[in-house]
């Protein structure tokens, strides 16, 4: 066996830290970080809001919904030093325990949770999907929404929950939840 030796590293080999300041659940939070850490880490390790999971960490799974911005995004795959300035919204920030969101209130009604790891990304991304229908953004499964909320049928709202995967299969409560808002909020259903 040969005893390899490696060169002493640099100050300027390491890894750029940055300062940057996310606006979180409406609260300013300045950090310096790695610039490689990801929006995921920043909020988990740094910030303490564990609400947005860590599943399969390569955007396929949907635990780590976010809102950005106002827009879903997975947070696994996006650096943290991307979003300076930006409004950052995670599940924490989207009601209190006496005063819980309509989507957050309607996942308990429904029980559109089981083990409830992915329960989280699940609501984020059913709060952006309402905002996404009322802004007129088109999906595969209907390219015309001038109806608004009346076009969120059952295969519509599964289309548009389908980067967010639940491992237990509460799906169809999930898109019962989902339904149940879109009925409160525009008196269709």
């Amino acid at each position: 066996m040969s005893s390899a030796t490696f060169p002493p590293v640099a100050a300027a080999d390491l890894p750029a830290r940055c300062r940057i300041t996310l606006q979180v659940n409406g609260q300013p939070h300045t950090l310096t970080l790695d610039a490689r850490v990801s929006l995921l880490d920043a909020l988990r390790e740094h910030l303490g809001l564990t609400g947005a999971k860590k599943g399969c960490d390569r955007g396929q799974c949907g635990a780590c919904t976010v809102l950005c911005e106002g827009r879903r995004i997975n947070a696994c795959l996006t650096l943290a030093v991307m979003h300076d300035g930006d409004r950052i919204t995670t599940v924490e920030g989207l009601g209190e325990p006496s005063a819980p969101h309509p989507m957050q209130a309607a996942f308990v009604e429904h029980d559109a949770f089981q083990c409830g790891y992915c329960t989280p990304g699940q609501i984020c991304s059913a709060v952006a999907l309402l905002d996404e229908v009322r802004a007129g953004c088109v999906s595969a499964a209907t390219p015309d929404l001038a109806q608004g909320l009346q076009a969120l049928d059952d295969d519509e709202i599964r289309e548009r929950m389908s980067g967010n995967l639940c491992r237990c299969g509460a799906y169809p409560n999930i898109v019962h939840a989902v339904r149940a808002v879109v009925m409160a909020t525009d008196g269709q259903g």
